[in-house]
């Protein structure tokens, strides 16, 4: 398949081009009043040019910094592109921050304009803003509950894009002078890490590493104008950025915003995405939704789960390798996928997926073999804020279950260097942190290679597995250094464990943390007429503890003896991605449980 690369030197200047391009084509879907709204790329075009000439209006020069603070929806990309054709530098803030936290991104990236996405999250802007000299405007893309608000430095979005087309009507030529205010190598957004060892750090990310993963993804999980991906996780993320918004730029494919992050599962069945991204953590929800309605199936239907699950995986394992499988099997295979497994990709809304991808956070390789056994082709992809998203692929006909595939093709390299760090360089690799000249040196060596702190090892095929953090491998007392992912992931794949974190470093044996899936356990318990009140009485009950000290029993079998874990305690508080101890993508920041459950980890040693 041709690669087509649409033109222009910015990403605002390929926007406009696809703009004028594709014009009635379905860019987009969002919901209204229950109702899924199509939005072509001429609206959007007229959206975000509308918001790109309302902000230099305001006053905004080329290269001056904006911030969104709001869910992942339309309006949110509309204000992206109108920012990166007016030449501005966009920021993004997860909808969940505190309003510390958008005090101090605001601060440090000293936007002018913040726009925020209704009257909850205006509450944390009006709550700092005399902290924040540089701002001009405070801009509100749903005003419901705020008709009658007078405030002079606060303005809806309906009003910053009717002040916006007055401005180009004004002067067309602005708009075609703003477009060309930038070059390749000019910082486009800022990316801010999570901040899990200290204060966020802001990713300096160009145009020029934009365009480098955009159009140098792999033709071979091609995504075009016929496609339907489902956008919902944060997309100040850069897995949405550049999944969601950038790669349909690139490639015209449609995206589907959900109604909420609640609201994922029922939306994913509506929209039955034919492409698609997740993080862990949706893989394995939706596995445990299947396993929830098996127990719930006849005899009859298990025993027909079990033998298409079974038959799906040999087939699996000729798919993977791009083998032919023999006939007999294909043929058994598509028999059992009609009369059984369709049902089950029916049921979370896969049916029409051509492939799948799951990246962000590690992954158990028995996840990915299921997905494949029930149809759904799932590659396991790695990147980082730093790369701009972009850096190992696994692909059809280059597949490796464990690992996360090979450097992508034409645009990075990747070593290992003498300390087991994964090294890589590019023209995907990240200007640098804003305002912080020692951590980007510390980042970037003098030959290019940013040092990952992922420790792996690399194939002589050229596949990388990523055995652990540098910084979470844990020495015991013994001396034995212990990669506690890989025993993470396997404890993830049940379906009643949502996280765990290992700990041990310099104790005498492992020990865990867990936090239990709250939907499959109380199912759990509720069939068994265990008696609790609330979640923390169902994570004490002795049937429950049972329960998970016999899954841990399972993975330990597949480790070695001073690899296994010796003593477990569950997290007794149901988290959320409110909760600081989750990151926008829901996984478990391992130092801030360290500090914050440190009291529970002293128990489980103190008899030792």
């Amino acid at each position: 398949m041709n690669r087509s690369i649409v033109p222009g030197e910015t990403v605002g200047q390929k926007f406009w081009h696809a703009v004028c391009e594709r014009g009635p084509q379905v860019a987009m879907r969002q919901k209204v009043l229950g109702i899924w709204d199509e939005v072509s790329w001429s609206a959007y075009g007229s959206h975000a040019r509308r918001i790109g000439m309302g902000l230099a209006a305001l006053g905004l020069e080329p290269g001056d910094c904006l911030s969104i603070l709001a869910n992942t929806r339309r309006e949110w990309v509309y204000c992206d592109f109108g920012a990166l054709m007016s030449g501005l530098v966009v920021s993004g803030v997860y909808p969940t921050d505190s309003p510390e936290q958008l005090a101090f991104l605001c601060s440090d990236s000293r936007s002018k304009v913040l726009i925020v996405e209704d009257d909850e999250q205006l509450d944390k802007a009006l709550q700092v803003r005399d902290r924040l000299p540089d701002l001009l405007r405070i801009v509100v893309m749903d005003m419901e509950g705020l008709r009658d608000l007078k405030d002079p430095q606060i303005m809806s979005l309906a009003a910053l894009e009717k002040l916006g087309q007055s401005f180009d009507e004004q002067d067309s030529t602005r708009f075609e002078t703003r477009l060309h205010a930038r070059r390749a190598d000019d910082v486009a957004i800022l990316v801010y890490t999570s901040g899990t060892t200290g204060k966020p750090k802001g990713a300096m990310i160009s145009h020029r590493n934009l365009r480098a993963v955009m159009e140098q993804f792999p033709v071979e999980l091609f995504q075009g104008p016929d496609d339907d991906k489902v956008s919902f996780l944060p997309l100040c993320h850069i897995a949405e950025r550049m999944f969601g918004s950038m790669l349909s730029l690139e490639h015209g494919s449609r995206m589907n915003f959900v109604e909420n992050p609640d609201t994922v599962a029922e939306n994913v069945r509506e929209i039955s995405p034919s492409v698609m991204l997740g993080v862990p953590r949706v893989w394995e929800k939706f596995y445990s939704a299947i396993n929830l309605r098996m127990k719930e199936s006849t005899p009859l239907q298990r025993a027909a789960y079990r033998l298409a699950l079974a038959v799906g995986e040999k087939h699996a394992g000729y798919a993977m390798a791009a083998k032919p499988a023999p006939w007999h099997l294909v043929l058994l295979n598509a028999t059992l996928r009609r009369l059984v497994l369709g049902n089950v990709r029916r049921a979370i809304g896969l049916d029409r997926v051509r492939w799948a991808a799951t990246g962000a956070a590690p992954i158990s390789p028995d996840l990915i073999r299921w997905y494949w056994a029930i149809g759904v082709p799932l590659f396991e992809v790695w990147g980082m804020t730093e790369t701009t998203g972009g850096g190992t692929i696994n692909l059809p006909g280059a597949l490796k279950i464990g690992s996360i595939g090979k450097p992508q093709s034409g645009m990075n390299e990747i070593r290992i260097s003498e300390q087991g760090e994964i090294l890589t360089r590019g023209p995907n690799v990240f200007l640098g942190y804003l305002n912080l000249p020692e951590k980007t040196a510390e980042a970037i060596d003098a030959e290019g290679w940013l040092h990952t702190g992922d420790v792996g090892e690399m194939d002589q095929d050229g596949f990388v597995r990523i055995t652990d953090r540098m910084k979470d491998i844990i020495i015991t007392a013994g001396g034995k250094n212990i990669t506690p992912s890989e025993i993470e992931n396997e404890l993830k794949f049940s379906p009643y464990i949502t996280d765990a974190v290992v700990v041990g470093d310099r104790k005498p044996f492992l020990a865990l943390l867990v936090m239990i899936d709250h939907e499959n356990v109380e199912q759990f318990a509720q069939e068994r007429n265990i008696p609790f009140s609330d979640f923390a009485s169902l994570c004490r009950a002795a049937e429950v503890q049972a329960l998970i000290q016999s899954e841990i029993d399972r993975v330990n079998a597949k480790f070695a003896r001073v690899e296994q874990v010796k003593k477990f305690r569950l997290i007794e508080q149901k988290l959320t991605a409110e909760d600081e101890e989750l990151t926008p993508t829901m996984k478990l920041k391992r130092k801030l449980v360290h500090e914050k459950y440190k009291d529970l980890i002293g128990q489980m040693y103190a008899s030792a």
